[in-house]
């Protein structure tokens, strides 16, 4: 606890005066060009790893950076993607998966999730790609089977936000447009694959 409270003091008296001019406007609305989706882990800032100040994306957070097909939820995740799709207006969606994700460790080792349930129950849609990978080897991109499921789980979320009826209206009417990112943390690599595209390359 205190090392949050320290961390808020130390915003208080260092970063807020810097930027007091920013927050202000921000009292106002606010006005993203973009929507990020990535994974909860600790290990990665979609603020930092894109340089962005307040204000200017939008972001959504979950175990795999997972978005379930329009047919099977309602909950937050859609919620937020409406949102800012048919009120933000945002230009660009960002899925962003990342390297040594626990999630996606559990698509390979089921096992890992034997009393999990709940995490279990979210890969579930997902299963999918430990037999596609099975079955298919490694593309030319994927150094390994963890780094493979990563990125195939990327490629499958870009697809899954295709079946919400408003986001597949504004890619067909060139207002938004559908990105995927492989985040190698340990090294600040980016790799990055377009909407309809097979494999990733470097940014």
């Amino acid at each position: 606890m205190q090392r949050l409270i320290d961390g808020i003091h130390h915003f208080q008296r260092e970063v807020f005066p810097a930027k007091r001019d920013l927050f202000a406007s921000l009292a106002t609305g606010q006005r993203p060009h973009s929507l990020i989706i990535t994974c909860s882990d600790s290990r990665i800032d979609p603020f930092l790893l894109t340089h962005a100040d307040p204000g200017e994306i939008f972001v959504v957070r979950n175990a795999g950076n997972t978005i379930p097909d329009a047919k099977t939820t309602n909950g937050g995740e859609s919620a937020t993607i409406e949102y800012a799709v048919r009120v933000l207006k945002v230009a660009t969606i960002v899925v962003c998966g990342h390297s040594h994700c626990g999630a996606m460790a559990a698509l390979l080792d089921p096992s890992l999730t034997d009393k999990l349930p709940a995490v279990r129950d979210w890969l579930t849609a997902a299963e999918h790609i430990r037999e596609d990978i099975e079955t298919h080897g490694l593309r030319p991109s994927e150094r390994n089977d963890s780094e493979a499921v990563v990125k195939r789980n990327v490629i499958l979320q870009m697809s899954n936000l295709k079946t919400y009826d408003f986001v597949d209206h504004a890619c067909r009417n060139g207002k938004l447009n559908i990105m995927g990112w492989f985040y190698r943390f340990e090294t600040g690599e980016v790799e990055g694959i377009e909407f309809g595209q097979q494999d990733f390359h470097l940014i």
